[in-house]
């Protein structure tokens, strides 16, 4: 059976608890055992944190100890997968660099704040994770992100739709969704998710569920590429 943590906490606004208990019902239904934790001493065990198929961050803002983060990004590398959404992943340590490296991006706003209906569109990609799933439209917080150039897009949303310093740069794609690889550990992000709500709209869990169960099978991607 794989195993997998999930760690919440941080700023209450983005509901981690609610949100932490929604992402262990899923790995539940998919037949993991799932430790949930709601302090980052979990990832003081190195040791222990390399036997996990999946670590999923539900943790907002906030700081971590440098030694944390080594410890999460040395599991990953070693072929654990790390998979969140929302600010609970890309918005969880704002000052530490490995960390968004290691993920792939950083929110830095959301024009229009909670009150934006915008479009995410699925786009072609050389990962299949989201096919059969059509473009949708949301109302919640779009996130403009800084981005990996490494990531591989799988959905995007278009800005500008609220105003603000950014809309006289032009139209962009911005990525919603993506993977990456760090060392031999698969990493999953979607930037939905401010509250436990947006994770229940059909086409968002099931884009959680498919990218919580890819990242867990990094350690017999990297097998089968030796």
């Amino acid at each position: 059976m794989k195993k997998a943590l999930i760690v919440w906490g941080g700023w209450p606004g983005h509901q981690p608890a609610e949100i932490a208990g929604l992402f262990r019902d899923l790995l539940i239904d998919a037949e993991f055992e799932v430790e949930v934790s709601d302090t980052l001493e979990a990832f003081a065990d190195g040791e222990k944190l390399k036997t996990l198929a999946l670590i999923v961050p539900v943790w907002s803002m906030g700081e971590a100890d440098p030694a944390l983060i080594r410890n999460v990004s040395a599991t990953v590398q070693n072929g654990t997968g790390l998979a969140g959404c929302h600010g609970g992943m890309c918005d969880a340590f704002r000052t530490d660099v490995e960390w968004q490296f290691m993920t792939g991006g950083q929110w830095v706003a959301h024009p229009g704040n909670n009150e934006v209906d915008y479009e995410v569109k699925i786009i072609p990609s050389s990962n299949p994770l989201l096919d059969g799933i059509g473009d949708f439209r949301v109302r919640s917080e779009q996130y403009y992100m800084h981005v990996d150039p490494a990531v591989n897009v799988l959905a995007t949303t278009r800005f500008p739709v609220a105003p603000g310093p950014h809309s006289l740069n032009g139209a962009v794609d911005m990525p919603v969704v993506w993977t990456k690889w760090w060392g031999a550990g698969r990493v999953f992000y979607c930037s939905l998710g401010h509250e436990k709500g947006i994770l229940e709209i059909p086409q968002v869990n099931e884009i959680m569920r498919r990218g919580l169960l890819w990242a867990s099978d990094g350690r017999a991607e990297a097998v089968r590429r030796t």
